[in-house]
């Protein structure tokens, strides 16, 4: 195993327990990439202001650089520093904790879901996106027409991707991007979450606010069906974790912290600093092993217990400092108010087998029929 083959292991928790044991950062030399495995080091570099999330001599992969998905990716929030980042996050973040949990739950009630594998990959992949749609005032047709382009264009941020995938982003970035050009020139659209982001996106370019709408859909997708999904994987492993329904709340808020959908995330050194006494040198890359701080003694008291009553939880699922995630709130509304209506329908959890979806940072798991019991 190493550190990145780690995020879709069966369980690759003792491993980064291992990895913490030799220094919270250290070099992995087959990898070329500094680790950071304890809360301290990531902590550390996420907090730097050096560690940038995306190198200086590569702000778009070359993959997708010449294409639309590369325009949309060079303008996303999430990826690029400074007031590129800072404008379209101060537009939107403040809506995105605004949002009413009851409204999310509403939007999540009114969706048919089966449980049946196919109706968990519906609810885990297709909701989400459908309640970002409706709440930006998307039809719910819009919304699913949505929820399927997501789906095409976030395989221009793994480099797992194939030429046919990046080929198909690049055609759902196009029209993704025309979907919200019909909705921020809609007169009829009376969305409070699209209004006050607009009320507030000054000093962008439209083209900067149409990227980071994309972005909302992106950041939903494969995170929330992650949490949504390792929900369910505790369930099976351990029916009797959730004593009553009133509890999803408190299970999704430890899911998030023992076996969280983002295993990993990267920062790239633009100048020298020091981090954890160690000296880093500008190029230097560091994989910033997030699952594995979340399980740091010194972060969370017995961290491989989970424990939905667990006092003074700690996590950095959602990451930290200022490229923190600003959906948490929302994502766990709909991660709660889906599970909700999943375990409404009695599933046979027994009978659902797994496997994670390829990815180098991200922990999903979709489910199959195929299990005997």
């Amino acid at each position: 195993m190493d550190p990145i083959l780690a995020a879709t292991h069966a369980d690759p928790y003792p491993y980064y327990a291992q990895l913490r044991a030799e220094g919270g950062l250290v070099f992995h030399s087959q990898l070329n990439v500094w680790v950071a495995s304890s809360a301290q080091a990531v902590a550390a570099v996420l907090e730097n202001p050096v560690c940038h999330v995306r190198p200086s001599n590569e702000p778009v992969p070359h993959a997708i650089a010449n294409g639309m998905s590369g325009k949309v990716f060079g303008q996303l929030m999430r990826m690029n520093e400074g007031e590129r980042q800072r404008c379209p996050r101060s537009a939107i973040a403040p809506g995105l904790k605004g949002i009413d949990a009851q409204e999310v739950e509403a939007l999540v009630g009114a969706r048919l879901i089966t449980a049946d594998a196919a109706g968990l990959y519906n609810a885990m992949f297709r909701g989400p996106a459908c309640v970002m749609a409706a709440l930006l005032g998307y039809s719910p047709a819009q919304g699913r027409a949505i929820s399927e382009l997501t789906r095409d264009f976030v395989a221009c941020l793994s480099p797992l991707s194939t030429h046919t995938q990046l080929t198909a982003a690049h055609t759902a970035a196009e029209q993704l991007s025309g979907y919200f050009v019909e909705l921020l020139e809609d007169p009829d659209n009376h969305s409070p979450l699209l209004s006050g982001i607009r009320q507030r996106f000054t000093g962008g370019t439209p083209e900067m606010l149409i990227a980071n709408l994309i972005g909302l859909f992106s950041q939903t997708f494969e995170a929330t069906a992650g949490l949504i999904g390792n929900a369910i994987l505790t369930l099976i492993k351990n029916p009797s974790v959730l004593r009553e329904p009133a509890q999803i709340d408190d299970l999704l808020a430890e899911v998030q912290r023992f076996d969280p959908p983002v295993q990993n995330t990267r920062r790239f050194v633009v100048a020298p600093c020091e981090i954890n006494g160690i000296s880093l040198k500008t190029g230097d890359v560091i994989l910033v092993l997030l699952a594995s701080a979340n399980r740091d003694p010194q972060l969370n008291n017995t961290p491989d217990a989970f424990m939905l009553d667990r006092p003074n939880r700690r996590s950095f699922t959602f990451g930290a400092g200022h490229h923190q995630c600003p959906g948490q709130n929302l994502a766990l509304s709909i991660a709660s108010a889906t599970l909700r209506q999943i375990l409404k329908k009695k599933p046979v959890l027994e009978r659902l087998s797994w496997d994670y979806r390829p990815s180098l940072n991200g922990r999903v798991p979709v489910f199959s029929d195929t299990r005997q019991v």
